[in-house]
This record gives structure tokens, sequence and C-alpha cells, in this order.
């Protein structure tokens, strides 16, 4: 195999990435980036990638989540601190219930960009205009649509605000308040008398440091912007935008410039794997990922769909098997359920297809002699968001405009995201 550099990708084909009509622009903006000081530690990354190596054993249990695409406009101290809580707040609830530790991986300070399946949209009374690729390549108003490199930076800048006020958060955080588990909103479910008792133990838990530890998480897709925060630490090269980047379903081509810069790169990394992932195609992959056969380097992150999960998962588990290639493996329950609500249609997903995937997978890992070693999902710190149906909060298809937020894909409610935790501690106990 060619030798790799942080630009070796350059040379391959690349897919859903943003073109820079002002190349000399789009340079400068590169350079200064490549100079900005990194948003999180190489022994962070470290420490995560062990930690996934525990999940990938069984020992620990991973709580990922977040928004599907942040937008600048939440960079602010109430609703970090939300999103925050709430995914420590999911990862106390299946600690308590499985009696395992968690670790929590979260969705921000760079999840900024999204895949679209065309690079162009017709949106009525604009005509043909450049699809929203998230808040760091275009605006979501048409008249922002043009890809600008300039963004990039107040990408920088928005993820560096948001790492600086959570580490300062937890640092300081009232284990009081970071307990404060609100299961009020679950009431009509005939499990609220356990769930109460639950949330009583784990708020009379003593709070420790790991108990507010957390690691951020993007897809990295726009790979100028990530050679440019890939830095050299001895003798290895770590993307220090993030600790764990992934490689998305639409661009984890074989021979394709994703791959190329990911097998480079020493962070643990995720790769989603969708019904279109061939067994041999996954056992090249791991191959060119993870040659070493290193424990924690890489995680996969299944996204098949409810009723869909023995059929394809079954044969990619015999694929990691034959590799000999150690993974880690994770439940994507959003991105295989989306649904189009059919009275508004509002793109949603239902909490029960949700559920009814992690429980499948649990299902097919235990049937095939391997562990799940965690989910990911898209949620929200907020209450009164209503992307996403049903649920104890009986959210239904003509409640979906009341506060449907999102630029791109629908998220679980916080209400939503504490029952989903429920579900999938005691279906996993």
């Amino acid at each position: 195999m060619a030798e790799w550099s942080t630009s070796s990708w350059q040379s391959k084909p690349a897919q859903q990435m943003a073109e820079w009509e002002d190349k000399a622009l789009a340079s400068t903006v590169l350079a200064k980036l490549g100079r900005l000081p990194p948003i999180v530690q190489p022994a962070e990354a470290d420490r995560l990638k062990k930690l996934l190596a525990e999940a990938g054993r069984g020992e620990r249990f991973i709580i990922q989540g977040g928004d599907c695409a942040e937008r600048f406009v939440d960079c602010e101290a109430e609703r970090l601190e939300a999103q925050l809580k709430l995914i420590l707040q999911m990862g106390m609830i299946v600690e308590h219930v499985v009696g395992k530790p968690t670790v929590r991986i979260c969705r921000i300070a760079g999840q900024y960009g999204k895949p679209r399946s065309k690079p162009t949209e017709v949106v009525e009374g604009h005509g043909e205009i450049m699809s929203f690729k998230g808040d760091n390549i275009n605006g979501f108003e048409p008249k922002d649509r043009k890809w600008d490199p300039e963004r990039l930076l107040q990408g920088y800048f928005h993820s560096a605000a948001t790492m600086n006020y959570l580490r300062s958060y937890t640092a300081c955080a009232d284990p009081a308040d970071t307990t404060n588990i609100d299961i009020n909103a679950l009431r009509s479910s005939p499990e609220f008398e356990n769930f109460s008792k639950d949330v009583r133990a784990i708020r009379a838990k003593e709070a420790t440091k790991e108990t507010t530890e957390f690691f951020t998480s993007h897809e990295a897709m726009q790979l100028d912007l990530e050679e440019a925060l890939t830095r050299k630490v001895g003798d290895k090269y770590y993307n220090l935008s993030a600790h764990l980047v992934w490689i998305g379903d639409r661009t984890r081509q074989v021979g394709g410039a994703h791959l190329e810069y990911f097998r480079g790169i020493a962070n643990p990394i995720g790769v989603k794997v969708g019904p279109s992932m061939k067994n041999d195609e996954l056992k090249e992959l791991l191959q060119i990922l993870n040659p070493n056969k290193v424990e924690g380097r890489i995680m996969i992150i299944t996204r098949y769909g409810a009723g869909k999960v023995e059929e394809m998962l079954t044969g990619h588990i015999q694929a990691v098997k034959e590799s000999g290639i150690p993974v880690t493996w994770q439940c994507d329950g959003v991105h295989g359920n989306g649904i189009v609500a059919a009275s508004n249609k509002f793109k949603t997903r239902r909490l029960e297809d949700i559920v009814q995937e992690i429980m499948e997978c649990i299902a097919v890992h235990k049937k095939c002699g391997s562990i799940l070693g965690g989910i990911h999902l898209e949620v929200t710190g907020q209450t009164s968001v209503t992307e996403c149906l049903g649920g104890c909060v009986g959210l239904t298809e003509d409640m979906l405009p009341q506060n449907y937020e999102t630029y791109c894909d629908p998220r679980l409610n916080y209400a939503q995201s504490i029952e989903a935790a429920f579900a999938v501690a005691n279906g996993a106990k």
C-alpha cells in the first residue's frame, strides 16, 4: 500500500465534499485552520480507544448521541448544558440498570456538516439551489446556500466555544444537577414505578469524576477541513478536532478518499455500515483501517432499519469473525428508520422502531456469540421538541409542526431519549 500522508486522500475519488468556488479564499482559510490550536488532546483520544476496547469486550456500554447536525445558533450555554446532561443521564440509567460502566460520546463540537443525496435541490420560489450541507458549509436559508469556505472558520470557533463551556461545566457541575433525571413525562408507562426507583437510586450515588466524563465526535466528511485539523504527535497523526470521527455509509468506498484519510489517523474511528455493505467489502475495509488489529481502533456502527437486522447483521458478524480484526459493535437505531408523515410530509421516526432495531441487534449478537458494545442515536436535551413520533409523551403526526427545529433529520426529545435509555438498559440486562 502506498505511503500515507495527511494529504494523500487528495489523489482518491471523494464523495459528499463541498467544492469551493473561490480557491484562493479556501486556501487561506485552511492555512489558518492549520495553525489554530487543537480542540482536544491526543491523550484523550487514546483513553477513548481504551474504553472502546473495553466496550468491545462487554466490560462497558457506549451511549453516543446528539444532534443530526449542530446549528451555530444553538451554541449557547443553556442548550449545550441540556445536551450534555441528557447524554450523561442516559449513561447513568444504563450503568445503573445493566450494572456496567458506560462511555458517553456526544455528537457535538464539530457535527456541523451533513451528507446529502444530491448537491442541489428545488425549493419553491427559488428554483434549483445548492443543498444545505450543514452550517460549516452553507446556510439553511435559500439566500445563504452558496458554499462558503469562511464558514469552516466559524465552525472551528463554535466548536472551540462549545468545548470550552462543556469542559468548564463538567469541572464545576453540581452532582445533584447532573443526576436530576426528569421522568414526569413517562408517568403513563406501566414501568413508571420502576423508573422512579432507579432514578432515586441514581441520585443517591456518590458522583465521581468519571460520572461527568464525556467525549466528542462527528462525521469527518469535509476532508480538507479534517486535514487542516490533523496534527503530528510523536510519530503518529491525530485528528484533534474530536476524540472520535466516523466515516458515513455514503463515503466508505474502498479506494475512496475518506478511507485513505482515515487509515492514517491514530484516533479511534467509527464506520457506518448499512444494508448495501457486502460481507467481503467489510473484510477489506477492516484490513485497510486496522491492519495491526488494535483493539478499540474500529467501531462498526450498524444501521439497517427495524425488521432487517437479522438478515443483514448475521453476515456482517461472520465477516468480522473471519477477518480476525477486533471491532466494537454499535447499533445506530435511527438512520434506518426514517419515514415521512403521511398527513403533513414531515420527516420523522417512530421511537418504537428505534427501540425495536436495538432489541433486534442485542438478540442477533447474542445468537452469533458477539457483543453489542453500545448505541448511537440522534437526540436533543430540549423537552419541547416535536420531531419523532410515539413514546409515553404520545407524540402524533399532527403534533410534529409544534416545535420541529431540526434542519436535517428528526431527533428524539428529552423524554423520548430517557424512555429509550430505560428500554435499552432493560433489554441489555
